[in-house]
């Protein structure tokens, strides 16, 4: 076997660019990461909206946005609009997804934000309105489309590591957590570990079992079920996937930041891969990395690099895939479908945070499943 380190560590560019992009939110992670990301690639961000008319003007004029609407029922009659990209609290997006089935004439498709809902049977209610519209829904789930987790998904594609055997993600920094999220009782595991399963599902399938271990964190003054948290998915074959999420990483203080890091492994029946993610060192541009090692050239430990990064450039990819999907009808990789296992994960670790003990993934599916049919 010969190892090929053309490893595709981005998605695929779409065929087509120029769709009208309608943006529904004018926070951070709109304005700084995806708009920015957007604009890099040519994607033509049409109109913005937001909570706030003042705040989405502002960003319209760093953005150069050409039109801001004062409310998403403005926004949705704009034939110019085809798709609608949302990005505000999991707790609005099925209202406004509703309201864009039911008004959205012209929309050919959404990108909704991650986590879809803050409760699995909320992101079923969103993926069922999409359906019944016959409407493309995917979810802004973009630590897919970090660099080394696109790298590590086609080395394992190719068997350069042989069968999975153990993988981990262990993560000590501390995220901004923002001010909405007080409202939910639901903290990492929904906001931040969502993140980790997502790629652990990516990269592997779904597993079948979850248990999970938490305590609050120290620093997070309002109520909250899960701070620091430590989990295994368990899957059928054996493999077992362990995270790690310390959002707490000590008493930080501005001398000392206590060095914040998320790195992973992969450990395979043919070869070892681990890498590093560069996001805990945002604004700053730190490229995350990857280097392996196979039994196909024993002794050899092979280390590409890129110069993309996940924030901004791995925004890119959720709306390309959702822009292809759109032009070969198609469901997108990361669709709201797929996305339902990733909920149904999240939904498990919380029951098995309650209850001390593993809980299958088919304990949260089946009962909806019936819900449905009936």
């Amino acid at each position: 076997m010969t190892i090929d380190l053309n490893l595709h560590h981005t998605a695929p560019a779409p065929v087509h660019r120029n769709f009208g992009i309608g943006a529904v939110g004018a926070g951070f992670i709109m304005r700084d990461v995806q708009l920015k990301a957007y604009m890099d690639a040519g994607f033509h961000v049409a109109a913005i909206t937001s909570r706030t008319p003042e705040i989405a003007r502002e960003v319209a004029d760093l953005r150069a946005i050409p039109k801001v609407y004062d409310n998403l029922a403005q926004l949705l009659r704009d034939p110019e609009i085809e798709i609608l990209d949302i990005a505000v609290p999991p707790d609005q997006q099925l209202e406004i997804t509703r309201q864009a089935v039911e008004h959205g004439v012209h929309l050919k498709g959404i990108l909704a934000q991650k986590p879809l809902a803050v409760n699995y049977r909320e992101a079923e209610k969103i993926v069922e309105l999409c359906r019944s519209r016959g409407l493309p829904l995917a979810v802004n789930q973009n630590m897919r489309y970090d660099q080394s987790i696109r790298a590590l998904k086609t080395i394992l594609t190719r068997g350069y590591l042989g069968t999975p055997v153990l993988a981990t993600i262990e993560m000590r920094a501390v995220p901004h957590w923002q001010a909405w999220l007080r409202d939910y009782q639901r903290l990492t595991l929904l906001n931040m570990s969502v993140h980790h399963i997502d790629s652990f599902r990516y990269l592997f399938g779904n597993p079948s079992s979850i248990f999970v271990s938490a305590r609050t964190d120290p620093r997070t003054r309002f109520p909250h079920e899960d701070g620091i948290c430590l989990y295994v998915l368990e899957y059928e074959d054996g493999l077992r996937a362990a995270g790690w999420d310390d959002v707490w990483t000590g008493p930080r203080s501005q001398q000392d930041d206590l060095s914040p890091y998320i790195k992973w492994r992969v450990e395979g029946t043919e070869g070892v891969a681990e890498g590093t993610i560069g996001w805990p060192n945002y604004p700053n541009r730190c490229p995350s990395t990857l280097t392996f090692t196979t039994t196909v050239q024993p002794g050899v430990w092979f280390t590409p690099r890129w110069p993309e990064v996940w924030f901004p450039d791995a925004f890119q990819g959720p709306m390309s895939e959702l822009m292809n999907a759109m032009e070969k009808r198609s469901e997108p990789e990361t669709s709201g479908a797929d996305n339902l296992q990733t909920m149904a994960v999240i939904e498990a670790a919380y029951r098995s945070l309650k209850e001390r003990r593993s809980i299958a993934i088919s304990d949260i599916l089946e009962p909806a499943a019936a819900t449905l049919r009936a």
